[in-house]
């Protein structure tokens, strides 16, 4: 239990110095967001398996505190990147740590999902770390709302618990029409599928 002179120091923002993609941050995070205190599991067997090429247009999608699509805007240095979030403080985060790290082309917004993305922009890549408790029927909605922001050839790579895994192979084949396993680990999978 926190007592009242805690609250103070409780309020500041936790700050995080790790490197993603090959490339330093210094992130800014704070309590009440996703993984507050460092990079998640998820996000770090994810990072291994992600890249972008200097034009890519991406979207992360449930960015937190920004550092998937940060990191993806610093190889992508001539495209840029969307970062979403439905949660405002998050989005505030993202934005303020790419400020602070010198990134222009990426920022952030509020959108549950993709309620607030652009219709008329196509992406190479969406990119997400997708909650367990998304539920499956808003899990189901993404899927269908991102192949029609992909552009063709272009490519959804999430990771998931792997409980979600049954699912995401057999809506990823439904919607997509083709899945791959990148990498499955003891608590985490990454799956991919290509607009084709």
């Amino acid at each position: 239990m926190f007592e009242r002179k805690d609250i103070s120091k409780l309020k500041k923002d936790i700050i995080l110095d790790v490197e993603l993609l090959g490339s330093k941050f210094n992130l800014h995070s704070r309590w009440g967001v996703f993984s507050p205190r460092s990079i998640d599991d998820g996000t770090l067997l994810l990072m291994k398996y992600i890249s972008a090429d200097e034009s890519d247009v991406c979207l992360d999608l449930g960015c937190g505190y920004g550092p998937i699509g940060l990191a993806l805007a610093r190889q992508c240095h001539k495209g840029q990147v969307h970062m979403v979030d439905k949660d405002f403080i998050a989005v505030e985060l993202a934005n303020d740590n790419a400020k602070r790290n010198g990134i222009t082309n990426a920022k952030a917004y509020l959108s549950d999902a993709f309620t607030h993305v652009p219709d008329e922009i196509k992406f190479n890549q969406i990119i997400s770390n997708i909650p367990a408790k998304v539920g499956r029927e808003q899990l189901s909605i993404i899927l269908y709302d991102a192949y029609d922001a992909l552009e063709l050839g272009g490519m959804i790579t999430v990771v998931t618990i792997n409980g979600l895994k049954d699912f995401i192979k057999s809506n990823f084949k439904s919607v997509f029409g083709n899945y791959k396993k990148i990498k499955q680990g003891q608590k985490y999978i990454i799956s991919q599928a290509v607009k084709q």
